[in-house]
């Protein structure tokens, strides 16, 4: 059976890392190298670092501090934010980074995905989709949760994978920081739609969530911040619970 993952994501404002709820209302969480050193050891099984103002602010990521992670590190590293161009994902893989995160850039451009996988391999090119709720249907969002767009979310799943993309973002923006645990009706319903990984995010708050949303979500991994950087709830402790479930977890 193949072994389920747990992400701490590192969301970067101002060269600090920053948490919200719903993407709004950000505090000060703490130094990203110190941060990134400290879940690599206590077992995180890959970690996402996301430049979350730079598409809005029409920068590109902060290569420095990537290469600052990447030092402190020695597990997976996936960056995202700003990534527009074939050469932002060649900065990022030189300085460090293992995989790259899209969003705003494919929503505008979704061969960009097409021509990032076949340049670098589909394993390398993650799709981050935020989205939620809008009536009776989950659409689409881009430039950090602040605008929709006309897409659907299993919609543009298929056309993001089909274009290449090696796995799934999936944030749940009304989820995001409420800490209420994870969107596992439409988690379980993405899963049947691609045949590629899918990362949950948006909605920890207790252990019963990672639990739930492996088993009922049927997420291949699952991301999440202000309680791994508030120390709520410990990477090892998780883990230890998560194989008492019977869930497949790698144990350091």
């Amino acid at each position: 059976m193949i072994t389920k993952r747990i992400i701490p994501c590192l969301d970067i404002q101002n060269g600090r890392t920053v948490k919200g709820v719903q993407f709004k209302g950000l505090t000060d969480a703490g130094d990203p190298v110190e941060l990134a050193y400290k879940y690599a050891r206590d077992g995180a099984d890959e970690l996402v670092f996301l430049d979350i103002t730079a598409t809005e602010e029409k920068r590109k990521t902060l290569f420095t501090m990537v290469r600052d992670v990447a030092a402190a590190i020695n597990i997976p590293f996936t960056v995202g934010g700003g990534v527009g161009t074939v050469s932002d994902v060649e900065q990022l893989l030189q300085n460090g980074a293992d995989k790259v995160a899209i969003n705003s850039a494919a929503l505008k451009n979704p061969g960009l995905v097409t021509e990032l996988a076949k340049r670098f391999g589909c394993q390398c090119i993650v799709a981050a989709i935020d989205a939620k709720l809008v009536g009776d249907r989950w659409k689409v969002f881009r430039m950090g949760g602040k605008l929709e767009t006309e897409w659907k979310l299993l919609d543009w799943a298929k056309q993001i994978t089909e274009n290449g993309a090696g796995e799934i973002l999936f944030t749940a923006i009304d989820h995001d920081g409420r800490k209420q645990g994870f969107a596992n009706t439409m988690l379980a319903e993405l899963n049947q739609t691609v045949n590629v990984p899918i990362i949950a995010s948006g909605g920890a708050g207790k252990i019963a969530d990672f639990i739930a949303v492996f088993n009922d979500g049927k997420a291949d991994a699952a991301l999440a911040a202000s309680v791994f950087h508030y120390d709520t709830i410990p990477i090892p402790v998780l883990k230890q619970v998560l194989k008492q479930q019977d869930i497949p977890i790698r144990i350091v």
